[in-house]
């Protein structure tokens, strides 16, 4: 009998990133042997490629042909060449899936840890260093930020503006990408953990590693402009994302919990909050702990912004890719998958999607209770790597 253990565990179907395009209307997949797309709605395959070897990023650029691509996992994709060896880079492809070739190639001397696609922008997020490139052939550098240790490549990118850490722990730079100027916005004291830009470009979400307040400023002028609070116990958060109109957040985190807050209703709360909160004219919403948030003195928590619904996804709990234990090494793919990823369908429905072994996708619907209130119920999911 042979007692001898297997050197590596096999799991071909591994997920090892995943992704929604600008509207959610899709997420790719990047997998130990490709790419997957979907439509977020129906979960159904939309578009896969076989390339053999590893994807461990993918960014789909709206629902044009263009996808960003970075090597992962045990067998990377696009090997460097001879120069890019010789440098010891890493190369950034934009693939035009229509025509099935590279369309781009951005080579950077440390990991690249996340790329944004815009219609005349590409966005390489480095550890400690974010680069923004003209979407032409070849790429033309225009500009080049330093950030604190970036590690989960955070950044977000509209039309008009992109926002990423800033050089300070906590703090995020957000930058008008017509002119360059940059703008520093003390979010957080402690490291940054997510940041979301809504759809119009016009709000930006961040939460810090404690996990525990949601903030809300205005890209306009930097103002907070809503605070919310996930819960009184610290979380890693997973993701943020703002519907469509920009009216509500939605959260995920560690804590198993998608969590969806009124941002339009933290807005007149926050400020009748600062016109005294009690007094005549206050928002006449009681909030979760009802007159104990009108209290004099009692603490913030009782008066702060909480969720309006919340319901229990499923995160998993993957030690392991391949065989390849997770760290933060340079190897996209062999760091911990990404879990918890929210894409909005619609103003009142939205999908939350997981890498890993168990890579799922769920469906969630808001609904008007009996009670009055709106609900967040799951609709169905499924673990879409079977669609394959």
């Amino acid at each position: 009998m042979n007692v001898r253990p297997p050197i590596e565990t096999s799991n071909p179907t591994a997920v090892l990133s995943v992704s929604f395009n600008s509207d959610s209307s899709c997420f790719a997949a990047g997998l130990e042997s490709g790419i997957c797309i979907f439509h977020t709605k129906s979960c159904l395959l939309k578009a896969s490629r076989d390339f053999n070897a590893g994807i461990g990023l993918v960014q789909m650029m709206g629902m044009t042909n263009y996808l960003a691509l970075v090597g992962g996992g045990k067998s990377p994709k696009f090997a460097m060449n001879k120069l890019a060896l010789t440098l010891r880079a890493v190369q950034a492809i934009i693939w035009d899936d229509m025509k099935g070739k590279v369309a781009l190639e951005i080579a950077a001397l440390s990991a690249i840890r996340g790329v944004k696609l815009g219609r005349e922008r590409i966005v390489v997020v480095l550890q400690n260093s974010v680069r923004v490139y003209s979407f032409a052939k070849p790429p033309a550098l225009i500009h080049v930020y330093e950030t604190a240790d970036n590690f989960l490549g955070l950044c977000c990118l509209s039309d008009k503006k992109v926002a990423f850490p800033g050089r300070t722990v906590g703090q995020i730079q957000l930058v008008d990408l017509s002119t360059g100027n940059v703008s520093i916005i003390p979010a957080h004291s402690s490291a940054l953990k997510a940041i979301q830009l809504s759809p119009d470009g016009e709000l930006l979400a961040s939460a810090s590693e404690t996990g525990t307040l949601i903030r809300v400023y205005s890209t306009n002028n930097c103002a907070r402009v809503a605070e919310l609070r996930r819960g009184i116990d610290p979380a890693t958060i997973f993701s943020l994302a703002f519907s469509p109109s920009g009216s509500m957040l939605a959260c995920t985190s560690d804590k198993s919990t998608l969590h969806i807050f009124d941002v339009s209703n933290a807005r007149r709360q926050s400020v009748h909050r600062s016109q005294q909160l009690g007094a005549s004219g206050a928002d006449s919403d009681a909030g979760k702990w009802g007159i104990l948030g009108k209290i004099p003195l009692m603490p913030r928590l009782f008066s702060d912004v909480y969720s309006f619904a919340s319901a229990p996804f499923e995160a998993g709990d993957d030690t392991m890719i391949g065989g390849i234990p997770f760290s933060e090494g340079t190897v996209l793919g062999t760091t911990r998958p990404p879990k918890g990823v929210i894409g909005w369908i619609g103003e009142g429905s939205l999908a939350v999607v997981g890498a890993g072994q168990d890579a799922r996708w769920e469906k969630f619907m808001l609904v008007d209770g009996e009670d009055g209130k709106r609900h967040c119920v799951r609709e169905g999911w499924k673990r879409f790597l079977g669609n394959t």
